[in-house]
């Protein structure tokens, strides 16, 4: 028995996977149900694809894996930015005629608060 996609796969889904597929559909699959079936047998939500590869409907399926064609696995994910650094923050001085950035108030300090009453 095959094992079934996970998240993230990009499967074709045709005939050798269910017999309600005479035409086969590219899906994304979203993730793998778990649903009581039948032995080698499973529950996907997928989005379907069209031939730009966007998704064009969601759709709950039920397939065998071993008939799936998994045409590319799910990207890895990324690994995490050094020591908690922000990826995009300037590091070095303001380019000259840059504004400094306002800075929000310390809610601790004092300030006029006539409005409260």
């Amino acid at each position: 028995m095959a094992p079934p996609p996970k998240a993230g796969d990009l499967v074709v889904v045709g005939r050798a996977a269910s017999v309600q597929f005479v035409a086969p559909i590219t899906c994304r699959v979203i993730r793998v149900l778990d649903w009581i079936t039948y032995d080698g047998w499973c529950w996907l939500d997928v989005y379907q694809l069209d031939a730009k590869g966007d998704a064009v409907a969601r759709r709950s399926i039920f397939v065998q894996p071993a008939g799936l064609q998994v045409s590319r696995p799910a990207p890895t994910p990324r690994t995490p930015s050094p020591a908690g650094r922000a990826p995009n923050v300037r590091r070095g001085p303001r380019p000259a005629g840059v504004p400094p950035v306002p800075r929000r108030a310390d809610p601790g300090a004092s300030d006029d608060r006539s409005w409260v009453t």
